[in-house]
């Protein structure tokens, strides 16, 4: 196949970009209000609902929500029994994920002014979150760890894991990962229903602060009708990759970044911004070459002819300019002094410096989290993190110097406002 080609020069290119990158985020009104039912029941039924729908989905005949519980003997004998290397990656990874997240922890915080008043800030984990993984044909042990180990970071007290099992069957690694990962509690329930649970709690299932990780339509939906009962992470959408290249890196290596991100998903975005037209064929003839030996080849293929692109552009300046109005999940910078150019890059949820920096290695083992912002969303938000499992309580200790000083200030705002109830409560202080 050839993937299409566009030029900044080209006169109607900004409307055939901006068609490119659009993101649809209206949500499917059937599938909302499909998840909307089903949290709405569970809510209403706890484990029976809960039951009924794991059943149905998933092909499975369990015969109570209990029934469905990992244990924790379970998880750990799922890591005993890894092969040699498949362990070793996998712990090799949790450490340096650690080790990144280790470097997110805010902690407390206070000063003392003059007057002898206190102001400051007191960090503390959440008390309990549930972590949604992917199972059956998309089941990511990269996934658990990435959501687990920044919950530990940060202290949380119980992590409650829910994955679906289709027709009762469950992930060795993913059980794996959760043993590695510290996870308190698991569930083989998915879906909209897993969601609805984790949110309002059943007799079986507690309810839990926070709901991170990804999953399909109907658990991106539920996600966003449980939100305001619970926290939740984001709601992510399709994968995308943009690649910056001067020209200069094998076309192979591109052609196969490039296939990393396509190969998730059909709606996958996949673009390469060069101001070198020669490496736009090489790398279309590296698609070409490459494309057939794939085993997810149709996906990728279809990703490519819908929402990918090889871009040229005037210079790796303006190749900057466009990426940031593209604001993408993963951006890699592939050329000399990567981070010169990074330093023009405002909106990214995470930048790969150098020729070496593959993404894929951002998505299992360098240590930075892989749960990043799509859809745009890179402009105002961030990648999961530790900062993430911890919320801030703002801490106000006036001394009675303080009191009279700031209760004037007080006093005087509040009377602006019209608020003589707040006006008397800070006059009280000084005046009486």
């Amino acid at each position: 196949m050839r993937v299409r080609v566009l030029s900044t020069r080209d006169p109607g290119f900004d409307a055939v970009f901006a068609q490119l990158v659009a993101v649809d985020s209206a949500a499917d009104r059937s599938i909302d209000a499909a998840a909307a039912a089903i949290v709405d029941d569970v809510r209403s039924r706890g484990d029976a609902a809960l039951l009924e729908y794991t059943n149905r989905f998933d092909r499975m005949s369990a015969s109570s929500v209990a029934a469905l519980e990992i244990g924790s003997g379970e998880m750990r004998a799922a890591l005993e029994a890894l092969p040699i290397e498949d362990r070793a990656a996998l712990e090799a990874a949790a450490r340096r994920i650690q080790a990144f997240h280790e470097k997110q922890r805010a902690e407390s915080w206070s000063v003392r002014e003059d007057d002898g008043t206190v102001l400051g800030q007191r960090v503390t984990p959440l008390d309990r979150v549930g972590v949604y993984v992917p199972g059956g044909l998309a089941a990511y042990p990269s996934s658990v760890l990435m959501n687990v180990i920044p919950a530990h970071v940060a202290g949380v007290g119980e992590i409650v894991m829910v994955s679906p099992t289709p027709d009762g069957a469950r992930n060795p690694l993913v059980l794996a990962a959760a043993a590695l990962a510290g996870v308190t509690r698991a569930f083989a329930i998915g879906g909209a229903q897993a969601v609805a649970a984790l949110a309002h709690g059943t007799a079986t299932v507690p309810a839990v602060d926070k709901i991170v990780g990804p999953g399909n339509a109907y658990v991106a939906a539920a996600k966003r009708h449980v939100f305001g009962v619970v926290g939740i992470d984001m709601i992510a959408g399709p994968s995308e990759i943009l690649v910056i290249c001067d020209g200069q890196t094998s076309p192979d290596w591109i052609a196969m970044d490039l296939f990393s991100q396509a190969e998730h998903d059909e709606m996958a975005q996949a673009i390469l911004l060069t101001p070198d037209a020669a490496f736009i064929e090489r790398v279309q003839a590296s698609i070409a070459r490459l494309l057939p030996t794939m085993p997810r080849r149709a996906i990728i293929e279809k990703s490519l002819a819908g929402r990918g692109a090889l871009i040229l552009t005037a210079s790796l300046a303006e190749a900057c300019a466009v990426a940031d109005r593209i604001a993408p999940e993963h951006l890699e910078i592939s050329t000399d002094e990567p981070e010169r150019w990074a330093a023009q890059i405002r909106h990214a949820g995470a930048i790969f410096l150098g020729r070496h920096s593959s993404e894929s290695l951002g998505d299992y083992c360098a240590g930075p989290n892989h749960v990043l912002p799509t859809g745009r969303t890179a402009r105002f938000s961030s990648p999961l993190g530790v900062y993430d499992f911890q919320k801030r309580t703002n801490l106000i200790g006036v001394s009675p110097e303080g009191a009279r000083t700031l209760g004037q200030v007080a006093a005087r705002l509040a009377d602006g406002e019209r608020l003589p109830a707040h006006a008397a409560s800070a006059r009280y202080r000084f005046e009486r």
